[in-house]
């Protein structure tokens, strides 16, 4: 039988001083927590770009009004389950984890918080419990993080043609009371020494560890040095910087432009180069540059 909810006040991971207990084992948010952004649409966007295509990427984007007002105003289980819908339906699970796992790294690496990665890296038994699909984190948790497991949204696959159909198994989003069950079955009676959190949603699992701190938001959090991590970065993928709602609009509204601009520099031999350079941040060569290669 599960334990009971325990209601509590949790202190800043500021407070943890390396000593006040064992270091055995911890179950660790991820967005906002071990990473310091808090938004987890950039991910969903690079998987969209990456495993499906542009034009997906760009209704994920007309997409985000609606989605932040089901996450801030309904719940945040159907903000996560819109995300995944728009950003999975109908793709290949292979491409999907081929892309989490050339692709989001380098993004995620570079969004790692200092403070909570010191906790969770001093821990023997490292687990990573969010509502974010377990295909999109568990390889750069396991590869770079140095996690053992990740306890995430499990997306629903069909068995004929191995696509997402944009929903998700039971019990559905990992959020709430979902992760602590999901961490009472992980761990059994040896529940975690320490739950890190940012969120009112994380203090149903971080209730039952024997110690849990909040990661409170901060702008001006560190990121870890990317040689503290377990692996080394590969750069794979379009994007040059990490697609926020900003970024991505810039980008898309950037394609048509910076096309033309790319004729006009060919046909009309003007010196265009930092303008046409930007048309590559989805990778894709300046005419100009295809002429050069045949």
């Amino acid at each position: 039988m599960a334990p009971p909810k325990l209601k509590r006040n949790f202190p800043p991971i500021t407070e943890y001083n390396g000593t006040s207990s064992p270091h055995e084992s911890v179950a660790a948010d991820l967005d906002g927590t071990l990473l310091i952004s808090r938004s987890s649409f950039p991910y969903f966007m690079l998987v969209a770009v990456e495993a499906g295509s542009l034009l997906r990427g760009f209704i994920l984007l007309l997409s985000v009004p609606f989605i932040i007002f089901a996450y801030l105003f309904v719940s945040e289980s159907l903000g996560i389950q819109m995300l995944i819908f728009i950003s999975f339906a109908g793709l290949q699970f292979d491409a999907i984890e081929l892309a989490s796992r050339a692709v989001l790294p380098r993004f995620y690496a570079a969004d790692v918080r200092r403070e909570s990665f010191e906790v969770f890296d001093r821990c023997k038994r490292k687990v990573v419990v969010t509502a974010n699909p377990t295909v999109m984190v568990d390889a750069f948790v396991k590869d770079y993080l140095g996690g053992d497991k990740v306890l995430g949204t499990e997306i629903e696959v069909n068995p004929k043609t191995k696509k997402a159909t944009g929903f998700v198994k039971k019990p559905g989003v990992l959020v709430g009371d979902l992760k602590r069950l999901a961490v009472v079955k992980e761990f059994g009676d040896e529940l975690p020494d320490f739950g890190l959190g940012d969120r009112k949603t994380d203090h149903d699992f971080m209730s039952i560890c024997k110690e849990g701190y909040m990661v409170p938001p901060n702008k001006s959090a560190k990121p870890v040095p990317q040689e503290r991590l377990k692996s080394r970065i590969i750069f794979h993928g379009h994007f040059i910087q990490r697609p926020d709602p900003l970024n991505a609009a810039i980008s898309f509204a950037w394609i048509p432009f910076g096309f033309i601009l790319s004729i006009i520099e060919v046909y009309l031999n003007l010196p265009l180069p930092d303008l046409v350079r930007r048309w590559q941040i989805f990778g894709i060569p300046s005419p100009q540059e295809g002429n050069q290669s045949r």
